[in-house]
C-alpha cells in the first residue's frame, strides 16, 4: 500500500486472470484459448502491417476492421464498436451504459470480471442466482433494475440461452439495456446480433480471442444501434482514442473475413469438445452442457481443486474456482486431440490412483 493511492484503490477487488506459467511440455487447458492459432491470412496481413508505418499512429475509428464486421451482418460500420480486446469494450459499458439509479442484474456464476466492473465504477448490483442445474432463469431478471448483463454461453459453465430467451428478456422492459456478452458464442449458441436492428436496447459484444485464434492480439467489438455505439465512442475518445495499433487492425480484418478459416477450426474445436465430454463422463464426471470450448464438470469422488492440483503435477493445467456451488468443479479448455488425449489419459491414472 502506498500513501499515494486514490481511497478507491485500497477498496478494489481486482479481476486474476488465468494462469501463464513457463512449464516445459505443458497442456495448457486454462485460459480457453484457441488451440489452432490464427488465420494465415491475419498473419500475412500483420507481417504487411509491420512497416515503416508504425511511425504513424493508427487509425482511431478502426475503420477498415468495423466495416467488415459490419459487411458480415448486414450492417452499417456506425453500429459496430471495437476495442482492446472484449474486456475494455465492456468496460467501457459499465462505465458509459451500465451504471444507473436502479442496480444492474448479471448472474452468480459468471464472468468474474464484471463485479470488478462494479466496484472500479461504484456500480450497485444485483447478482440473480442460477438454478439448480445451473441455467440462467430469464423470469428471475424480471425485476425493477437499470440494466443487465449476461454472457451467452454464461462462463464458466458454458450453458447457453436460446435466442427467444434472449428476446424475453428484451422485452420485459424496453427502457432497460440489455448487454449480451457472446465471448463464446461461435461454438454453438445463437447470436443476438441478428435482434439488433428491432432493440434498440440491446448491446451485443464479442471477441477475436476465441474462436478466431487472436487473444494475443487483444481485440474485442460491440454491435448495437447508432446511440449506443456513439455512447462507448464518447467514453472511449475521453480515455484512450487509439486503442487498437496498425498490426491488431489489419490482422482482426484479415481474420474476420476468412470465413472459411473460422468455421473449420470452430467446428473441429466442437467436435473434440463433445468427445471430451463423453471421455470425461466414462470417467464419472458429471458434465455440464457446453456451447463454448470448455466444458465444466466434476467428479462424484473427488475434490476439484484436489483434480486440478494433480493435473498441474503431471503438466496438464485446468481452471479452478473456489467459490460456492463451483468448488467441486474444473473448467477445461477444448485443446488439440493430442491435448484433450493427454488430458484424459492423466484423469484417468489419477482416479485410478
Amino acid at each position: 500500500m502506498s500513501r499515494f493511492w486514490s481511497p478507491i484503490v485500497s477498496t478494489l477487488k481486482p479481476y486474476v486472470p488465468g494462469e501463464q506459467p513457463k512449464i516445459a511440455n505443458l497442456v495448457k487447458l486454462n485460459t480457453n484459448e484457441s488451440p489452432y492459432g490464427p488465420s494465415p491470412k491475419a498473419l500475412a496481413a500483420i507481417a504487411e502491417a509491420a512497416g515503416d508505418a508504425l511511425r504513424l499512429y493508427p487509425d482511431p475509428t478502426s475503420m477498415a476492421l468495423r466495416e467488415a464486421i459490419a459487411a458480415r451482418h448486414g450492417l452499417s460500420a456506425g453500429e459496430v464498436f471495437v476495442g482492446n480486446g472484449s474486456d475494455e469494450v465492456l468496460a467501457h459499458a459499465f462505465m458509459g451504459l451500465l451504471k444507473h439509479e436502479k442496480p444492474l442484474l448479471y448472474p452468480d456464476i459468471s464472468y468474474s470480471f464484471y463485479p470488478v466492473y462494479c466496484g472500479l465504477y461504484g456500480i450497485e448490483a444485483v447478482e440473480i442466482p442460477l438454478d439448480d442445474a445451473f441455467r440462467i432463469r430469464v423470469a428471475d431478471y424480471d425485476r425493477p433494475s437499470g440494466a443487465v448483463i449476461l454472457p451467452n454461453p454464461n462462463a464458466p459453465t458454458g450453458i447457453a440461452l436460446p435466442l427467444a430467451e434472449i428476446e424475453a428478456l428484451l422485452a420485459q422492459d424496453r427502457e432497460r439495456l440489455v448487454v449480451v456478452d457472446e465471448a463464446y458464442v461461435d461454438f454453438g449458441a445463437e447470436s443476438a446480433v441478428s435482434l439488433v436492428p428491432a432493440h434498440d436496447n440491446l448491446l451485443v459484444v464479442q471477441t477475436f480471442s476465441k474462436s478466431r485464434g487472436l487473444a494475443g492480439l487483444r481485440v474485442g467489438f460491440a454491435i448495437g444501434q447508432r446511440p449506443l455505439i456513439e455512447g462507448l465512442e464518447r467514453v472511449k475518445d475521453s480515455f484512450n482514442s487509439y486503442p487498437l495499433d496498425r498490426l491488431a487492425i489489419a490482422g482482426a480484418t484479415a481474420a474476420y473475413r476468412d470465413e472459411a478459416w473460422f468455421d473449420d477450426k470452430r467446428r473441429t474445436i466442437m467436435a473434440s469438445r463433445e468427445r471430451v465430454a463423453e471421455g470425461l463422463a466414462a470417467l464419472g464426471f458429471e458434465v455440464l452442457p457446453s456451447s463454448a470450448n470448455f466444458v465444466f464438470a466434476r467428479h462424484g469422488q473427488r475434490a476439484g481443486a484436489d483434480l486440478a492440483a494433480a493435473l498441474r503435477a503431471r503438466g496438464v493445467l485446468v481452471r479452478h474456482f473456489a467459490k460456492p456451488r463451483i468448488g467441486d468443479f474444473l473448467r477445461i479448455s477444448i485443446g488439440t486431440d493430442a491435448e484433450c488425449d493427454r488430458l484424459l489419459a492423466e484423469l484417468s491414472a489419477i482416479l485410478e490412483g
